[in-house]
C-alpha cells in the first residue's frame, strides 16, 4: 500500500507522524490494546469477519476484538457533529456489486499507519468493498482530511478468505504492563 510519493500530509500531521516514528511507535494505539484506525486494521496480519443482515453490516476483528457498525438501512451521514468512535460512525450503500462505506465522527488522535500518520475528527473515509472472485476482495480506502493532508489519498489493499475458520479471543487490554519497557 505504497504511495508514489509519500502521503501529501500538512506540514503539522508530518511533524506529528515522525515524532511518533522517532518515539519507536510506542503511543500507537495496536502497542496499547486499544482499537486501531481503519487503514490499519485493512493491512492487520490478524483475520476479520464480515456479518450482513438487511440493515447491518457489523465487521470483527480478532486483534483487540474490534466491533464495527455499518449502517445499511439508507440513513446519512449524521450532520450534527457525532459522538467520537474508535472507528467512526459508518453508513454505507451498494454500487452494483461494490459495497461503499462513509465515516465519519472518527477520534481527533487516530493512527491511519503504524507509523502514526494521523486523521482527526474532521476526517471522512470512503471505503469501497468488491469482491474480485471467490476468496479475493479488493478495498479501496479513501482519506479525506483536509486538517491533516493537503489532498484526499487512497489505500488498496486485497483480503484473502480464511475458510473452516473462526475468529478467537483475543484480548489485551486487562492488566497492560508491557509498554513501559519499549525504548523510545
Amino acid at each position: 500500500a505504497n504511495i508514489d510519493g509519500g502521503l501529501p500530509y500538512q506540514q503539522w500531521a508530518r511533524d506529528l507522524r515522525d515524532q511518533r516514528v522517532a518515539n519507536g511507535m510506542k503511543d500507537n494505539p495496536d502497542a496499547n490494546c486499544l482499537p486501531i484506525d481503519h487503514t490499519q486494521l485493512h493491512m492487520h496480519p490478524q483475520p476479520r469477519k464480515i456479518v450482513q443482515l438487511p440493515h447491518l453490516i457489523v465487521m470483527m476483528w480478532e486483534g483487540n476484538s474490534g466491533l464495527r457498525q455499518i449502517f445499511m438501512d439508507g440513513r446519512p451521514l449524521p450532520d450534527n457533529d457525532p459522538q467520537p468512535w474508535w472507528y467512526g460512525y459508518s453508513v454505507g450503500h451498494w454500487e452494483g456489486d461494490t459495497l461503499v462505506v462513509e465515516t465519519i465522527g472518527l477520534r481527533d488522535d487516530g493512527w491511519l499507519d503504524v507509523n502514526g500518520s494521523p486523521i482527526t475528527n474532521k476526517g471522512k473515509i470512503t471505503e469501497r468493498f468488491t469482491r474480485l472472485n471467490y476468496g479475493h476482495m479488493l478495498v479501496d480506502i479513501t482519506i479525506d482530511d483536509p486538517s491533516a493532508y493537503t489532498a484526499p489519498f487512497t489505500v488498496r489493499v486485497e483480503h484473502g478468505i480464511m475458510l473452516d475458520t473462526d475468529l478467537i479471543e483475543f484480548i489485551c487490554n486487562e492488566n497492560e504492563q508491557s509498554t513501559e519497557f519499549f525504548d523510545p
